[in-house]
């Protein structure tokens, strides 16, 4: 199988096994990124977008160069999601516990969002690696009229019975009455969710991911400036409170839908959609629905088993509910930025696989799981030597903080087996090959997650603690049978 320069893999082996140090290093996948002119290059690259073609040339280096505005992308989500929590924490418990079940109640939107991003991203970037761009280009116009339908049809169900939605996500009357404004906005508001997800699948799959990262960037900079404006009435705005959040939110995302939009069709732009591209093509809608509904159903899994968890946390109390959203906030800080660097291994195998190059998507998985590791692992480190610390920034309730530090320590103490197979489960999906890991999912979450959490903390009187060691174990799980079933390579002729 030929490598990305056109020369045998058995070749470049000889070579660098028969070369100086110096040239090892700089031939070795991933080597020439320690040369810091190079890396600096890279750097810069990355940032600015480029049209760089990433079937070709040293894997370590099209991984940085996808990873590092991915990562970036995530580390403003992260950022995002910890200053929010601390505005509202301002507001009190009920308005935190508002906020918690809010979110686990919107997973299942962001479980439908993430599950059609999966689908059109592994298309782009099968078509790109074919060198197909009006394949490409049909592709993501039938992608935003796919999320346009859906988000339409969960705000005209979803505002009328917010009420009801958060009562069955186990909140008390005070928390339904005081905070049901926000999960009506949020649901409302839908739309601008599902547009980001979309239209960013769009840019990774074809490789822009600068594109995407300045889009989340601008989107949750608003936000974060307009939270406090919209929560506590600074200067000439309204004192809306909790809803508060919720307003500033859309706006911040809406605002970076619409941008992101009018780079995805302007004319001279990456894939030079014509008018010709805007009409209704039903197979390849089909066809998107088909590969997604998979993933949605695969993501739909893990983001259900959050609602369980949440379930089972509730029953022990707002305190304790307040103290985990803290800590899962934390630990998303964490964990979206490793999200960056699997959607960059994803990229890297869907274009490899389409350019018939199944050998370098392998490889590109192991040195993207790798870096990830070492992120993860200098992480999980830190958050368990200073979880008190670290919670403590977020919120000083001396009810609130013992679970929040608990949360974080145990549940950061599985990182590395997060990192792997985090990296392993978007490289399945990157391939096209969504069942693997949806089977893998509907194992580890709903047969072995949830009834060991419930056994844990109810059964064995262990109390939320025991939830927490379900997820550490969990994810754990995940990691070691997906690197079992990965090595097996049948994902490597999976059609898209």
């Amino acid at each position: 199988m030929p490598d990305s320069e056109g020369l045998p893999i058995t070749r470049e082996i000889t070579d660098t096994a028969n070369s100086t140090p110096a040239a090892r290093a700089s031939s070795a996948p991933g080597g020439d990124i320690e040369e810091p002119q190079k890396l600096w290059s890279a750097i810069r690259e990355s940032l600015r977008g480029s049209q760089r073609d990433y079937t070709k040339g040293p894997i370590g280096r099209s991984i940085i160069m996808l990873a590092i505005p991915m990562v970036l992308e995530m580390c403003m989500e992260s950022i995002f999601a910890v200053v929010d929590i601390k505005y509202v924490s301002y507001l009190g418990v009920d308005a935190m516990a508002t906020v918690a079940l809010t979110e686990s109640l919107l997973t299942l939107l962001y479980a439908l969002a993430i599950g059609l991003s999966i689908g059109v991203t592994a298309t782009i970037a099968r078509r790109v690696g074919e060198n197909n761009p009006d394949g490409a280009a049909r592709v993501a116009i039938q992608a935003v009229a796919l999320g346009l339908i859906i988000s339409l049809v969960i705000a005209v169900i979803g505002v009328p019975f917010a009420p009801q939605l958060l009562s069955l996500m186990g909140a008390s009357p005070a928390v339904v009455e005081s905070g049901v404004g926000f999960t009506r906005v949020m649901l409302a508001g839908n739309v601008t969710i599902m547009m980001l997800f979309m239209i960013n699948a769009i840019f990774r799959g074809a490789g822009d991911a600068a594109i995407a990262m300045r889009v989340l960037w601008m989107a949750n900079a608003i936000n974060i400036v307009l939270g406090p404006c919209f929560i506590f009435g600074l200067g000439p705005f309204p004192k809306l409170g909790i809803v508060g959040a919720a307003v500033a939110t859309n706006i911040g995302r809406g605002t970076g839908a619409l941008y992101a939009l009018s780079r995805l069709l302007r004319s001279d732009g990456r894939f030079d959609i014509r008018r010709h591209h805007y009409r209704f093509e039903p197979a390849i809608m089909a066809r998107l629905v088909r590969l997604s509904g998979v993933a949605t159903f695969q993501v739909s899994i893990g983001m259900a088993s959050w609602i369980g968890l949440v379930r089972i946390i509730s029953s022990f109390g707002s305190d304790v509910v307040a103290g985990y959203i803290v800590g899962i906030r934390v630990i998303l800080f964490a964990l979206l930025p490793s999200w960056g660097m699997s959607n960059a291994a994803a990229t890297m195998v869907g274009q490899a696989l389409g350019a018939n190059k199944p050998d370098r998507a392998e490889r590109a998985v192991w040195i993207a799981g790798s870096y990830n590791m070492i992120f993860l692992g200098i992480v999980g480190l830190i958050f368990v030597l200073f979880a008190r610390q670290i919670i403590g920034l977020f919120t000083t309730d001396p009810r609130v903080v013992p679970y929040g530090v608990d949360c974080l320590r145990i549940v950061a103490a599985g990182f590395l087996f997060y990192a792997w197979g985090m990296v392993i489960t978007q490289s399945f999906n990157g391939a096209g090959d969504t069942w693997t890991p949806t089977i893998i999912n509907l194992f580890v979450f709903w047969l072995w997650e949830l009834p060991l959490a419930y056994v844990l903390a109810i059964s064995f009187g262990i109390g939320p603690r025991g939830v927490f060691l379900a997820i550490t174990i969990a994810f754990s799980t995940l990691a070691v049978v997906s690197a079992l079933v990965f090595r097996m390579g049948r994902w490597k002729g999976k059609a898209v």
